[in-house]
């Protein structure tokens, strides 16, 4: 997540969303009082700023806009420009999985996705759960219930939306850097016909809200 009072606008970084290269592009251009969440090189500079600082929940890269209540004031939230990347769900789950397997720290997660292939990893009720609970608008709803995001950004349209962003926020970003690239080929190819399917369930707000088709 990046917070930029100067030019009025908050970043929420949706996991597996290509977020990490649209923090690397913005902090680029950062400004000085500019709050960055996260593990890009200006964000571990800026870490302590965040000592002491009492946040309605957690502070870090993948923070909501509800969790940031303390960090900023809601009457400022309500006030900035919120914007967001998205991706293809079917695409995103793959690459939600494949991260999992090469990770070392502790979490339920980690170990299912370490433990299992993708098919049944996808099937599990703890996979289904967390990604039912957690729709692309979910990042950017303010403790009040309402969503409040500007632009959605779509990773398999970013030449078409980056213009849009870049006016919303009035800064030019240039080429975006593409970090985390992974070689494992098309997505279809992890799914049969049942997965996919239960896919296009579980994420079937976000399939019929942004068009995506598998």
């Amino acid at each position: 997540m990046i917070i930029s009072p100067g030019r009025n606008y908050i970043f929420v970084h949706i996991p597996k969303t290509g977020g990490t290269s649209m923090a690397l592009a913005l902090e680029a251009k950062a400004k000085a009082d500019d709050i960055m969440l996260g593990d890009t090189p200006k964000a571990v500079k800026r870490r302590k700023r965040l000592r002491d600082v009492q946040a309605a929940g957690r502070l870090w890269k993948h923070s909501t806009l509800r969790d940031i209540v303390g960090l900023v004031p809601e009457s400022q939230i309500a006030a900035m420009k919120v914007f967001t990347m998205v991706r293809n769900p079917w695409d995103r789950a793959v690459s939600y999985y494949h991260w999992l397997r090469s990770q070392s720290f502790d979490h339920p997660a980690v170990h299912l996705a370490q433990d299992l292939e993708f098919s049944p990893f996808l099937n599990h009720p703890q996979t289904v759960a967390s990604l039912r609970s957690s729709s692309y608008g979910t990042y950017v709803t303010t403790s009040q219930g309402q969503e409040h995001c500007a632009l959605f950004v779509r990773l398999e349209h970013l030449a078409e939306d980056l213009p849009k962003l870049e006016t919303l926020i009035g800064c030019k970003l240039g080429a975006i850097p593409h970090e985390n690239r992974s070689e494992r080929g098309s997505y279809r190819d992890a799914y049969n016909s049942a997965d996919r399917n239960l896919m296009s369930e579980i994420a079937a707000a976000d399939i019929a809200r942004f068009n995506y088709r598998f």
